[in-house]
Order: structure tokens, then C-alpha cells, then sequence
């Protein structure tokens, strides 16, 4: 295959001619361990950085451990913005993970599993570069190449990783390349703060409208207060077993299919059905699907999607014996499994169950249908919104990987 002009064959693939391709100890200052500190859940003054903080090229604050208060760190562990951090064990999967710290909190340290990477300025003159440099689809297929040991338990061991190749552009370049790249992730900061803005106003709308401590306007009737099994016909599943069943092999509804307020389909198990199941179990247009076990009371109503579907133990259905809206139960029961309300209600064996007899006398709030619909409504709209912005996250995420793969192999130039 012919080179386009002003581009080069190298080991690493295609790069324009400018570009250099070095072995990464040579654009390296240093590599740095952390320091190997007891830790707990509980909160102390030293938050402390560990493999399962690492993701692909940003930090995961979500859940953080903390040196024992009765240790006093080393000053040089702790981070600083711009520290590049490399994930030297975990399994055969994870472990040469890198991300960029960029002060998501106040004050955090890392541990002797990662490696701080010191670049040589005169060589890499950007730690974004790099960070994006070591993220992109071939920095971590030679990253990977470089893992030994088993599935559980795996190590890049320091003399392998300092050998790997590094693409090195000019210095005007990996600048350029680093704030296209920072930009849109900045855009992806906005849309993640957005959409977890939106949820909590949709959470507060619940707590209000759910309750009946607040009111749409043009609405003042006495809510009824009933209970699941009063409005509701409810049915559990039944235990679909394609090897002690007879029958017609049809398609049916799993536990894990059921999402708050949306089914996933994909390729639905077949199971042969008796007759008698055929007529007991097959879903109609808005049942609702309610996870019996699990994640208790996770909900969705069944569209239709498909002209003949069953559903499995584990699962109750649910039928408005006087009309309540089936939009309107989801949310009742979100806000109840967010509130904790049916642990109450909950069997707890080996994992959590809501029996029927239990569900059935589950209490709830009935406005009048007019009232209903209007907060369902709401409701709807809001989750609306809610998916607008994830898939414009989404997209923005997917044109960021294609931006990486032209911008880190200098198909398309900047400088």
C-alpha cells in the first residue's frame, strides 16, 4: 500500500514524518510509586487514590477509601493537578489503566499499585497529551501486550512498560492535540453536571408531587389512599424451564431485561409453553412488570413491542383493576425503592424478595385519573429531557473516540 505524502511506516503504524516514535522511558522524567498505606471506608483526612479509581483516561471518585488517621503520608504522594497515574496491577483486563488527576478532590494521595509518570518536558511538553496519548485504541492494545500473569491477577512490570513505543509529535502539536481533546471533554463535563442536575429536580418534583405535599395547579380533590393489591391484579411468573417444559418454544421477558421504565430486548430466550401458560402469562399492552426479586421493585410498562412475548418468575405482572395509569405506578415505585419504603415489605433469603401477599398490601396514594396523568405527564417530560441530554452525551463521547483515533495518529493534522 502506497504512503500518502509527508507520512511515514514505523512500528507503530502510519504517523506523518515529523512525528518520532520513542521508547516511553526516554520521554520519561520519572516513574514514582505510592506509598503502601493502611486504609478503610471510613472518612479521614487523607482520601487515598487505588487501582479502582482509575478509569480510562479520568479519575472515579464515586467510592474512595482513606489512610488510617493514626498514619501521617509521605508529602511526595500526594497528587497534584496534572499528575498522570498508571494502574501497574490489577486483572488481566484492567491493569494498565492511565488517567489524569485533575483536583476532583481538594487534597487525595495514591497507592503503591499505581505509578505517577514524570514526563521529560522537552519531550512531552503536555500531560493531557500524554493521558490521551496512552488512552487512545493503540495505546492501550500495547499497554495490554505488555500485561503478564492470570485472569484474577495480573502486573506490568516497570522494565517492559519504559520499552513500550511512544508516538512523540512536535511540541505545537501535542498542545493542539491536547486542547481540541480537553475542549470536548469539557462539553462531556457540562452534559454529565447537567443531567445529574435534571435528576435531582426530577427527584424533588417526586418528593413533593409523589406525596401530595405539593400540587399541579388546578387540582384540589382528596387523594384516596388504597393499597397495590386493591388497584392491581398481580401475578407473579412462572419458571420457565426449557428442559422440563412442553410445548410451542415462545419468547418471554427475564428479570434482567426489566430497567426502570424501559425493557431491554436484544435477543430474548425461547422456552416451549403448555397451553395453560400460553393463556396465563402472555403480556398484554401496558402491564406493568415489576422485579420480584433483585432489585426489588424495579419497573416497566410492556409495550408491545413485539406481537407475542411471556414473562418469567421473578417478575410480578401487574393489571389496573380500576384504572390507575400504569406511567404513574413507575414512578410511585421508583420513589419507593429510592426511599427505601419497601424494604418493609421485602423477604429477605439469600438475595431480597417481594412476595405477592406482600406487594398486594403495599399502601398508595390514588388522585383522581385527571390528576394522574398530569404528573405522569410531568414526569414523562422530565425523563424526556433526561434522555435528550444522555444521548447527546453519548454521541459527544463517540465523536471524541473517532477525533483520538484521527488526532493521535495524525491522519488529520492540527499544527
Amino acid at each position: 500500500m502506497e504512503l500518502k505524502p509527508g507520512y511515514k511506516q514505523t512500528e507503530v503504524g502510519v504517523i506523518p514524518e515529523q512525528w518520532e516514535v520513542k521508547p516511553l522511558g526516554s520521554v520519561l522524567g520519572k516513574g514514582r510509586l505510592g506509598g503502601n498505606y493502611p486504609n478503610q471506608d471510613r472518612e479521614s483526612n487523607y482520601p487515598l487514590m487505588k487501582m479502582g479509581n482509575i478509569a480510562r483516561g479520568h479519575m472515579d471518585t464515586s467510592k474512595v477509601e482513606y489512610i488510617l488517621p493514626s498514619v501521617t503520608p509521605d508529602p511526595s504522594d500526594r497528587l497534584r493537578h496534572g499528575n498522570v497515574l498508571f494502574n501497574t496491577r490489577n486483572t488481566l483486563d484492567l491493569v494498565g489503566k492511565v488517567a489524569i488527576w485533575r483536583d476532583e478532590l481538594p487534597v487525595a494521595y495514591y497507592n503503591s499499585n499505581l505509578m505517577r509518570l514524570e514526563f521529560d518536558p522537552q519531550e512531552v511538553c503536555s500531560d493531557e497529551y500524554a493521558n490521551y496519548a496512552l488512552n487512545s485504541a493503540g495505546g492501550v492494545a500495547r499497554l495490554r501486550a505488555l500485561a503478564t500473569g492470570t485472569t484474577s491477577v495480573a502486573a506490568i512490570y516497570t522494565r517492559d512498560l519504559l520499552r513500550m513505543p511512544f508516538i512523540v509529535p512536535p511540541p505545537p502539536e501535542q498542545r493542539a492535540i491536547a486542547g481540541a481533546l480537553s475542549d470536548v471533554d469539557a462539553l462531556i463535563g457540562a452534559l454529565d453536571q447537567l443531567i445529574a442536575k435534571k435528576r435531582d429536580l426530577k427527584q424533588a418534583a417526586m418528593q413533593q408531587l409523589l406525596t401530595g405535599h405539593q400540587r399541579l395547579p388546578g387540582f384540589t380533590s382528596q387523594w384516596e389512599v388504597s393499597t397495590v393489591g386493591h388497584e392491581f391484579d398481580i401475578q407473579l411468573g412462572k419458571m420457565l424451564d426449557a428442559e422440563k417444559n412442553r410445548g410451542v418454544p415462545k419468547p418471554y421477558i427475564g428479570n434482567k431485561a426489566v430497567q426502570w421504565n424501559r425493557i431491554e430486548f436484544g435477543d430474548l430466550p425461547m422456552v416451549p409453553m403448555s397451553r395453560s401458560d400460553l393463556d396465563r402469562y402472555r403480556l398484554i399492552p401496558g402491564d406493568l412488570l415489576v422485579c420480584e426479586g433483585g432489585e426489588v421493585g424495579r419497573a416497566a410498562i410492556w409495550e408491545g413491542r413485539i406481537d407475542e412475548c411471556y414473562y418469567q418468575k421473578a417478575l410480578h405482572r401487574l393489571r389496573p383493576l380500576r384504572g390507575f395509569n400504569p406511567r404513574l405506578m413507575v414512578e410511585l415505585l421508583r420513589y419507593w425503592s429510592d426511599q427505601g419504603l419497601l424494604a418493609n415489605y421485602v423477604t429477605q433469603t439469600s438475595i431480597a424478595h417481594l412476595t405477592r401477599e406482600k406487594f398486594a398490601d403495599v399502601p398508595m396514594p390514588v388522585p383522581q385519573p385527571d390528576e394522574q396523568l398530569a404528573i405522569a405527564t410531568l414526569f414523562s417530560d422530565m425523563d424526556a429531557e433526561i434522555v435528550a441530554l444522555e444521548t447527546r452525551r453519548d454521541k459527544t463521547r463517540a465523536l471524541k473516540q473517532g477525533m483520538m483515533q484521527e488526532l493521535l495518529t495524525g491522519r488529520t493534522r492540527l499544527v
